[in-house]
């Protein structure tokens, strides 16, 4: 792995010592199939971990101090082991600082301090979930090294607190749940109020899974991710009317859900509700369709997602609607939505082989001439979940 050595020689040159010392992990990036924004609402979600994803080499150092390096951004950065705190100047540096302060949380003191290099590969802000994949790769990592147990649902659990916690965004557990657990030519049916899943084979046949990155970036702390969460809370209050015990919009089924839709008085919060239990059902629906092995019906709750995403939950805009159309225009397409929290980040469409390079092409030009952006594509396998990558890799 020529990467590897590489990767080993810029450690030294930033951290010192030598390569002996080094251990080598890997975590995914992730793409969700279908379930959008129902994960922090107690739905279901499908998600797959990607081929590609975060490496990252690590060391024990001698001090108490913590070193953060990454190949995709220039800074390295510095801190104190004792004192774990987050801090604005330390950027994509808080994401690691954070699975240490969760650990602590946790009981488990770091025996030693460490030096840590990220090499990343998921494009940053394209919503396959880079921060997610820092965290657990970090948190199995630490844990490997310390030789505590590395139970990846648990590993997955305290990531997304810190996540919430340490760096302030309230995610859902899908995006960490799908990089610790996923499995090469899975999905994963993730019950996120229960956290139950199953490994649900991906036989995708003639048709490839083709990523768009739209390529206008988007942070989620300063999306509207925030306010649709505090939108389905809402919702919930008022529908308590009818179902005193309810807690997520999740726990109701599609007919509960119309049955007392008139008890939520705002419109827009109706709306934001409404998409999160059609989008439960769609998934629930997505299993039996895949299960007939009937792909056509698929695309089209593909289809489905994203147009509700669009209408009822507004989190999409002009640069996903512009490549999610595009897509839908090129034969051999079978469906198209976005993927990911939106405003921005990625889509996912389901490709026959004979057109995947047109679709690159014609989807390409499409989008490029209606915003000025120029996008880039992925043709993606699906891969395994965090593990340590040893010398024969």
């Amino acid at each position: 792995m020529a990467q590897l050595t590489e990767l080993k020689m810029k450690f030294v040159q930033q951290f010192g010592g030598n390569e002996t010392e080094i251990s080598v992990f890997h975590a995914p990036g992730r793409v969700n199939l279908i379930g959008e924004h129902t994960d922090y609402n107690g739905g279901s979600v499908f998600p797959a971990a990607l081929t590609f994803g975060t490496t990252l080499l690590i060391a024990p150092r001698k001090d108490r101090k913590l070193g953060f390096a990454s190949t995709n951004f220039p800074e390295g950065k510095e801190s104190s082991l004792e004192d774990v705190v987050f801090s604005e100047e330390d950027d994509w540096a808080n994401y690691p600082k954070g699975v240490v302060w969760e650990l602590k949380q946790r009981g488990i003191d770091l025996s030693k301090s460490y030096n840590f290099l990220y090499h990343g590969e998921i494009p940053n802000g394209a919503g396959l979930s880079s921060s997610a994949s820092i965290e657990v790769v970090t948190a199995y990592a630490l844990l490997t090294l310390e030789g505590k147990s590395t139970d990846t649902v648990q590993i997955a659990v305290w990531s997304q607190h810190a996540e919430n916690e340490f760096i302030g965004v309230k995610c859902g557990i899908m995006d960490q749940f799908a990089v610790a657990n996923g499995r090469a030519n899975h999905a994963i049916l993730l019950d996120c109020d229960t956290l139950k899943y199953e490994l649900v084979p991906f036989e995708s046949g003639d048709y490839k899974l083709v990523i768009g990155n739209t390529n206008k970036r988007r942070g989620l702390v300063d999306s509207k991710y925030n306010e649709r969460r505090s939108q389905c809370e809402q919702a919930v209050q008022q529908l308590k009317q009818a179902f005193p015990e309810l807690t997520l919009l999740g726990q109701l089924t599609l007919a509960e859900y119309e049955a007392n839709e008139h008890l939520i008085q705002d419109e827009t919060v109706r709306r934001r509700a409404r998409h999160v239990v059609e989008e439960i059902d769609r998934v629930a629906r997505s299993m039996e369709v895949l299960k007939a092995n009937d792909l056509a019906a698929f695309g089209r709750l593909m289809n489905a997602s994203h147009d509700s995403l669009r209408d009822l939950y507004e989190v999409t805009g002009i640069e996903l609607d512009t490549m999610v159309d595009a897509a839908r225009s090129v034969p051999g397409v079978l469906g198209s939505r976005m993927t990911g929290a939106g405003f921005g980040g990625c889509t996912v469409s389901l490709v026959h082989q004979d057109s995947v390079e047109r679709f690159i092409s014609e989807v390409g030009e499409k989008y490029e001439a209606a915003t000025g952006l120029k996008p880039a594509f992925y043709v993606c396998d699906i891969g395994d979940g965090v593990r340590e990558l040893k010398e024969e890799a």
